[in-house]
């Protein structure tokens, strides 16, 4: 930002891309002192990262979140939202902060839950890495297909989301504490009721166009019979 701020035109509206944003829209702030900025977040992608990885149809139907700083005018706003629509996405406005909060939850710990598992699997020398390769579940085969994801980016995520990552971690421990007790004392019940209370968020993701209940989702065919 610092590199082209002596030439940034002055009706310009500064934005990106990046998972994070309050961390990301103080240091533009920083760097472009008088600027207009408005980040955004277009909650869309894969696990492979590029140019090249992207494809015509990549923000259809998807969410660009824009988190514009408290009297960012509205005409900039809307120009900004309108370049977004144009590329087939849905737009939403939130505060920085309460957009990190929501992406810790929703990508942020999934993808740090996912890093972990596959770490796990490979440090459990009771199992081998072909067991591992030869028997992977959908469960352990979407873990790793998360885990493939850019480690460089990945990185950078959590140090620049640290505060909002931890308080669900935190929170995501607490969790993780109550289903492994009652797994050890054999409590049924809790665990039936909490996996149907969480089925029905899954459901609601399906209800709402943010994935399909269609087989290997986002996978060629099977070439197998």
């Amino acid at each position: 930002a610092e590199s082209f701020a002596d030439d940034l035109p002055a009706e310009a509206i500064v934005s990106d891309v990046g998972s994070s944003k309050q961390s990301v829209a103080e240091a533009l702030k920083a760097s472009l002192p008088g600027a207009l900025i408005i980040p955004a977040h277009p909650v869309a992608g894969t696990e492979k990262s590029g140019p090249s990885a992207g494809f015509e149809t990549l923000f259809d139907g998807r969410w660009c979140i824009l988190t514009p700083p408290a009297g960012a005018p509205e005409n900039a706003v809307e120009r900004l939202a309108i370049f977004w629509q144009s590329l087939g996405a849905d737009v939403e406005l939130m505060d920085a902060k309460h957009h990190d909060l929501v992406l810790a939850v929703t990508s942020h710990l999934p993808h740090l839950i996912a890093y972990t598992m596959v770490g796990v699997a490979d440090d459990l020398s009771r199992v081998t890495d072909s067991e591992v390769i030869k028997y992977s579940a959908a469960g352990f085969r979407d873990f790793t297909r998360i885990a493939a994801s850019d480690p460089t980016m990945w990185r950078d995520v959590f140090l620049n989301n640290k505060e909002a990552t931890l308080e669900i971690l935190g929170r995501f421990t607490e969790e993780l504490f109550v289903l492994q007790r009652a797994i050890r004392e054999g409590n049924g019940e809790h665990l039936h009721d909490y996996f149907t209370r969480t089925r029905s968020i899954r459901r609601s993701i399906i209800e709402a166009g943010q994935d399909t209940a269609a087989p290997n989702f986002g996978r060629t065919s099977s070439t197998k019979p």
